[in-house]
């Protein structure tokens, strides 16, 4: 069985470089996508509202490459080498061999297919290089656009959890839409 702690490393496909963060992304992120409420609202994460915060929150992720069991990547478009968005395991289970994943992706980019093809290529990284056995991820009922990712994905719909979570801000419950895939199941396909 491989390690289940490589880390981040660079994936290649036909659009995309995923690689991990860098300083100089700090422009790009603050221009597409850290800063933008409606993004980060249905991602789960905060708004950060200046070049020097976002700067500040990449060191830690920096500084974060030298553990093997810290995984994110930026998101970059080949084309432009802009970074549209991120993609990364918000939480794993080192025990029980499983990985939740998370992604964003700019709303100048979404619609395109650049997240399903991101979340694909980690599915793949993960299942051939890791000994994680299980990949997870939720979208909120509201964000339809999350949960055409996940449906075109390798992912498997597992089941909706209702009005599941509560959100403070708007003072509203959504739902919890989860999607998973297992080792074999990849292997299988």
């Amino acid at each position: 069985m491989n390690t289940i702690r490589v880390g981040t490393q660079s994936i290649e496909t036909e659009r995309l470089s995923l690689r991990q963060f860098v300083l100089e992304d700090a422009e790009d992120m603050f221009m597409n996508w850290i800063n933008d409420k409606e993004v980060q609202f249905n991602y789960g994460e905060p708004i950060y509202e200046t070049l020097d915060a976002v700067k500040e929150n990449l060191s830690r992720w920096i500084s974060s490459y030298s553990r093997n069991d810290f995984y994110k990547w930026a998101i970059i478009l080949k084309e432009s080498n802009k970074n549209i968005g991120q993609i990364a395991f918000c939480g794993n289970d080192l025990k029980h061999h499983y990985a939740d994943i998370e992604y964003c992706i700019s709303r100048s980019y979404q619609g395109k297919g650049y997240a399903t093809e991101a979340l694909n290529a980690i599915i793949e990284f993960t299942f051939e290089k890791t000994g994680i056995y299980r990949l997870q991820a939720f979208h909120r009922g509201d964000n339809v656009a999350s949960g055409r990712v996940l449906q075109k994905s390798k992912m498997i719909y597992e089941g909706t959890l209702r009005q599941s979570f509560y959100y403070e801000d708007e003072n509203e419950y959504d739902d919890r839409v989860y999607y998973g895939i297992i080792k074999t199941d990849f292997f299988q396909k």
